[in-house]
């Protein structure tokens, strides 16, 4: 853990997960979850890399 009451980035992350957690549940995780697998299949338009 950092020092001097300070944290990383990390240690921020993980405590914000964990408090979202406790607010809304496994099933919001879930639905957002899914949300972001729809998004990610789209294709993005952009250019393949030449081997």
């Amino acid at each position: 853990m950092a020092t001097a009451g300070k944290m990383t980035v990390g240690e921020a992350g993980r405590k914000g997960g964990k408090a979202t957690a406790k607010k809304y549940g496994s099933k919001f995780f879930s639905k957002i979850g899914k949300k972001g697998g729809k998004k990610s299949k789209a294709p993005s338009g952009g250019k393949k890399k030449k081997k």
